[in-house]
């Protein structure tokens, strides 16, 4: 397993939210059985060149050269991360809940709220929201975390 700072710009990337803050216990736990999983990691017999990290105590974010991966590896990789969930009675597959930052905090809402406190200009263009529709690691160095008006959330309002 690579150092996660050490991988490529191009490497893609797969970012799990779970469904609530992981407390440091946690996070200790989704260390180890994640290091323990890439170390294994393999796609038709060959070793897969990946690394991880956690960010926001939220995000479990997977980095691999995408040549080596096949659908059968990354199924793999899916069913390690269910596997997970299972063992800390949490959702890593989130996908309903926005999190962004107001008043300099993480704050979290479902979707159907987010929409309504952005047609109520609580969030508006400025607001940084996290972006986990991106790809590729470069563009998790530089898109993760970004405006409102950047994000593909201001494309589904309609700017």
């Amino acid at each position: 397993m690579k150092d996660f700072n050490e991988m490529p710009d191009n490497a893609r990337v797969w970012i799990y939210q779970a469904s609530r803050f992981l407390t440091s216990s946690e996070i200790e736990v989704v260390e180890a059985e994640v290091s323990a999983f890439l170390a294994d990691w393999t796609s038709h017999g060959a070793a897969m060149d990946a690394a991880f990290e956690i960010t926001l105590d939220r995000f479990l974010v997977i980095a691999a050269d995408e040549s080596r991966a096949s659908g059968c590896g990354i199924d793999k990789s899916v069913k390690c991360i269910q596997a997970l969930g299972i063992l800390l009675d949490l959702d890593f597959f989130q996908r309903t809940v926005v999190l962004y930052r107001m008043n300099n905090q993480l704050s979290e809402s479902p979707l159907h709220e987010f929409w309504a406190l952005r047609k109520a200009t609580v969030i508006n263009e400025d607001t940084e929201v996290i972006d986990t529709t991106v790809k590729t690691l470069g563009e998790y160095r530089a898109e993760f975390q970004k405006t409102f008006s950047r994000s593909w959330h201001a494309e589904m309002w309609g700017r």
